[in-house]
């Protein structure tokens, strides 16, 4: 049937997929983060760059 490296190969196989898969989900999500952050921040500073304007006016 199967040999024991064959088994050996498929849980190598198995284990480097899980690991590709969490990465991949950690780091979309890390992405995602840093991106609404960026998005946000930038937002509150063209924000407070437009109130000062109209303060000084």
């Amino acid at each position: 049937m199967f040999e024991f490296s064959q088994y050996l190969g498929f849980l190598l196989f198995l284990t480097v997929l899980t690991i590709g898969f969490w990465l991949m989900f950690f780091l979309v999500s890390f992405v995602s983060y840093w991106v609404g952050g960026a998005t946000w921040e930038a937002y509150k500073e063209r924000r407070d760059k437009k109130k000062q304007e109209q303060q000084s006016v």
